[in-house]
């Protein structure tokens, strides 16, 4: 007999957050105001984590769940919606079981014996499109990839034997002037290891760069940033000890006494030229961009004084208190002789989930997107810039919140910060969402056309956008705008 499906009465299923277990297919979404700017023609993609099952336990984490597709479909001046499964190892595993087979996050000594030997990736993270291939990622597997137009999963994939890491990062970067990827494996070698891997694969999917070193720690490296020549890889103290985690703990602990350890990697060199700096304990999850500047290197990041990661606790078991990100620059000289870093705070405001004008990713640059939030738990969409230090949000009203935006420029060839911002909105009083687009240049004046979900879209993290013409040739064909 299969048992009755009941989750948790914990905080993080209900409200909002109570799982949607569903795929979902809106043919049309209604246009509430305004219109659809011409020219938006492609696909935005994004992922995020839904439960399947219930885990059986309840220290059940956010970031943990089966991933889902969402695609908004823009096309002949409508939007359809879709959401679907990713369709993993152990999504299909607990599929024919009909219940939860995993337990805690990451740690497979918590998990059914009946797929001790299934792959724990949840693929619930990102979507990334390269070389004419759709993939959702999630950093602990390799990616899956998923059909464009249909969403339906072909696969786990290795790139053809050329990803030789156990994992791959859920922040890869693709770069839409020379359309190679740059990303990276950590613990690359399995669980508690510190193999780190970094690569670079040009445009038709070939191997350009491909640089293995060891890290400090085995840390968590959710995300690093580019520059023309170099990669900015922060360490955060964020630790995975394996007894701890074969013990049935938590696969991250906190530890405030470690420093923080950075490595700028060569773009297109060897191990060798790694430089390293060090500087005091704090966290971040999430970088806006990096670029060179003469011998400095700059890293924007929305920087914790702390652990970004609260429920993951100290050795001793002990919680940290939850502490603010503000968007922090972090410089590094590659001419001193001195392994520290600078830090300046640039914006007051606490923000989150920071994006760019994707092409000017590892390049200087003025305009940053980011959530803004406020002191009733809601969030805004905000643009800052960089030149004038000024933040322009828009609010979507009491008690309703934002997803991270996704930019699209007016054209392939626009002047930066020249386009669009598409977000979600949560509609947390009506139990539903939006999509929002936004015109970049003046998001505070509010949403140039608003298009409305009949359903709640529970938690996107994050994804990309990828034009009609990229989906039909495979390649992105944008080039530098003239200076804003």
């Amino acid at each position: 007999m299969v048992e009755s499906i009941h989750f948790p009465d914990i905080e993080l299923y209900t409200g909002w957050g109570e799982p949607m277990r569903a795929d979902i297919a809106l043919r049309g979404l209604e246009l509430i105001s305004g219109a659809i700017p011409d020219g938006i023609e492609g696909a935005l993609y994004r992922v995020g984590a839904d439960r399947q099952y219930p885990s059986g336990r309840t220290d059940d984490i956010f970031i943990d769940g089966e991933g889902q597709m969402h695609m908004f479909r823009f096309k002949d001046n409508q939007v359809d919606y879709v959401v679907k499964w990713v369709e993993t190892e152990r999504y299909k595993r607990q599929k024919a079981a009909r219940r939860g087979l995993f337990g805690r996050y990451r740690n497979r000594y918590t998990i059914d014996e009946s797929v001790k030997d299934v792959h724990l990736g949840t693929a619930n993270t990102t979507a990334m499109f390269h070389a004419g291939h759709l993939y959702s990622l999630k950093e602990d597997d390799l990616p899956y990839e998923i059909d464009p137009d249909t969403l339906e999963t072909k696969g786990r994939v290795d790139f053809n034997g050329l990803i030789s890491s156990e994992t791959f990062t859920a922040h890869p970067k693709v770069d839409p002037i020379t359309n190679e990827l740059l990303a990276f494996g950590y613990q690359a070698k399995g669980d508690a290891t510190k193999d780190f891997v970094f690569y670079v694969f040009d445009a038709d999917r070939k191997i350009k760069t491909e640089i293995w070193f060891e890290m400090p720690y085995a840390a968590c490296v959710h995300d690093f940033a580019i520059t023309d020549e170099w990669v900015v890889v922060p360490f955060f103290p964020l630790i995975t000890d394996l007894d701890v985690v074969k013990a049935g703990g938590p696969y991250y602990q906190w530890h405030p006494d470690e420093p923080v350890h950075v490595a700028l990697v060569p773009r297109y060199g060897k191990a060798e030229d790694i430089r390293w700096f060090k500087g005091p304990t704090g966290s971040a999850g999430h970088m806006m961009n990096a670029y060179r500047d003469g011998t400095r290197i700059h890293l924007d990041i929305c920087y914790y004084e702390g652990n970004c990661f609260p429920f993951f606790t100290t050795p001793s078991g002990e919680t940290t208190e939850g502490v603010p990100p503000f968007l922090t620059r972090m410089t590094f000289d590659l001419a001193s002789n001195d392994d520290g870093f600078t830090k300046q705070r640039l914006l007051n405001i606490p923000c989150e989930m920071p994006r760019t004008d994707d092409r000017y990713q590892g390049r200087p640059y003025r305009y940053g997107y980011v959530i803004a939030r406020s002191m009733d738990g809601s969030s805004g969409m905000g643009k800052f810039d960089h030149q004038t230090g000024e933040i322009d949000i828009w609010r979507p009203g009491p008690g309703d919140s934002v997803q991270e935006a996704q930019f699209v420029p007016r054209t392939p060839d626009a002047p930066e910060g020249d386009g669009w911002l598409l977000c979600l909105v949560s509609r947390v009083s009506q139990n539903r969402s939006d999509l929002a687009i936004l015109d970049a240049k003046n998001p505070s004046a509010g949403p140039v056309a608003l298009l409305k979900l009949p359903i709640r879209v529970r938690a996107t993290f994050h994804g990309t956008w990828v034009p009609e013409e990229t989906l039909r040739s495979g390649q992105y064909r944008m080039s530098l705008g003239e200076v804003a």
